[in-house]
């Protein structure tokens, strides 16, 4: 069984948590990360650091869309796996919650090198998820 340490481990789970709803709060088209954020991105394994880059990224450029949506959250693997590259990913089973309503997310995302800065990002945004399988894929208001 692993333990959880509070005084540890929530300074970290704190930081890395403010990291992304900073870089979140990032207007389209803002890819300069400034130092903070990125050291905090940087504490993260390459591949979670290469979804939390691509997700967020999906989140803002979804908010800039034409669709009228607000998304609070991404999630790259909730129907299919996602494949990753060396700076890459694709996630073609992703979901995104907008006004406590998921959708169906399609994207293929391309980062530098640290993954920090997206570079690329394609996406297609699906149908709406039927409030009657969310449990089924563990989704939640």
């Amino acid at each position: 069984m692993t333990s959880f340490n509070k005084e540890e481990e929530m300074p970290k789970l704190l930081n890395v948590t403010a990291a992304f709803a900073l870089l979140a709060a990032l207007p389209a088209g803002a890819h300069a990360v400034d130092a903070k954020i990125r050291q905090q991105l940087l504490k993260l394994d390459p591949r979670t650091r290469l979804e939390q880059a691509c997700d967020t990224e999906a989140m803002v450029r979804i908010k800039g869309d034409e669709g009228g949506f607000r998304p609070d959250k991404v999630i790259a693997y909730t129907f299919r796996d996602p494949t990753y590259g060396a700076n890459s990913m694709a996630a073609p089973g992703a979901v995104f919650r907008s006004r406590g309503e998921w959708y169906h997310l399609s994207y293929q995302c391309e980062t530098g090198p640290n993954h920090v800065h997206v570079r690329k990002l394609d996406f297609e945004i699906g149908s709406k998820v039927a409030k009657a399988s969310w449990n089924k894929y563990f989704l939640y208001d």
